[in-house]
């Protein structure tokens, strides 16, 4: 028996074992790969998925991830424009869009996360820094739209008013606000990212505070800002109260001014009435006027059950005497 065909085909089994497996690649999805060929990029990043070859055992494929990665900075202490000493927890997500870029720069992604801490903490360093604090936290004036459109449309007291007043006077209003800030963020960071093969896809703001040694003096800052309008709100109402009271006494002394007109008008005609009567039955007989004008001075000026003693000549007791 000739060996020749069994020791051929046992190289070439050898071979298919061998060869093959490190000749063939295969790529998920979510994957892109850079062939290099004794530490060298050699040919196009592949970013299709599927079955690829490469040459054997003298070229390794170095896989990148092809997804969306997420990026979570350390809170750092920044002082804004207005002198506000404030913690920024920033959040951004990238992706690779040029594999070979990628590797020749920053070679992994522990590498990346380096230039990303770098770059997007400067940036949001010096974007922060340059506007005030109400621009980072707040997005928009809608709180203080809707405190100007409440006072315009609805009729309320000079107190409440004023309250309501003194509450919008103290915001801020915003021009950036905080979308716009990450704008601008994504904006400064991404020319700084593609000469590494990166993409900067978004930057948030995700948490504002202050650090815990200024918090309290700034809650207290808070409660005293808060007391001071109470006051000033007690206050106007004071001052309503006293404008109320004294209109109230000026309406009251109004009123019993012209009740007291009314009634000594009244009197007054009452009185010239009754003298008129009094002059009529006096005109029309006299004798019979005097009669009644003295049995009524007799009823005032004698007590019930008194005893007089006059003389007979006593012009007062004249009529008693004639009868």
């Amino acid at each position: 028996m000739n060996p020749r065909p069994l020791i051929i085909a046992a190289i070439v089994a050898l071979v298919a074992v061998v060869v093959v497996p490190s000749s063939l690649y295969v790529l998920p999805e979510w994957e892109q790969a850079v062939i290099t060929q004794f530490g060298r990029p050699v040919g196009k990043p592949e970013t299709g998925a599927g079955l690829h070859v490469k040459v054997p055992f003298i070229q390794k494929v170095r896989r990148v991830d092809k997804r969306i990665l997420n990026w979570d900075g350390y809170p750092n202490q920044i002082p804004t424009k207005d002198k506000k000493y404030i913690l920024v927890d920033t959040t951004a997500r990238w992706r690779i869009t040029d594999p070979l870029l990628f590797i020749q720069t920053v070679q992994t992604e522990s590498g990346a996360r380096t230039r990303l801490d770098g770059i997007l903490d400067a940036v949001t360093r010096d974007t922060i820094s340059n506007h005030n604090l109400v621009e980072a936290v707040r997005n928009s004036n809608t709180i203080l739209d809707k405190l100007k459109e409440r006072l315009e449309s609805q009729k309320r007291g000079e107190v409440l008013a004023g309250a309501e007043e003194e509450v919008v006077g103290e915001i801020e209003p915003v021009s950036v606000g905080r979308e716009n800030l990450s704008a601008m963020i994504i904006e400064k960071a991404r020319k700084g990212l593609l000469e590494f093969g990166i993409e900067l896809i978004d930057v948030q703001l995700r948490r504002i505070s202050y650090e815990k040694s200024v918090e309290e003096k700034v809650y207290e800052r808070m409660i005293s800002e808060r007391q001071r309008i109470a006051q000033k709100i007690r206050s106007v109402g004071l001052g309503e109260q006293s404008k109320i009271q004294g209109k109230i006494n000026k309406d009251l002394q109004e009123i019993e001014s012209e009740a007291y007109r009314t009634a000594e008008t009244i009197k007054g005609k009452a009185d010239g009435k009754a003298i008129r009567i009094y002059a009529q039955t006096m005109n029309a007989d006299p004798d019979f006027y005097k009669f009644v004008r003295t049995l009524e001075a007799y009823k005032k000026s004698i007590p019930a059950d008194s005893t007089l003693i006059l003389s007979t000549d006593n012009e007062f007791l004249d009529l008693l005497r004639r009868r």
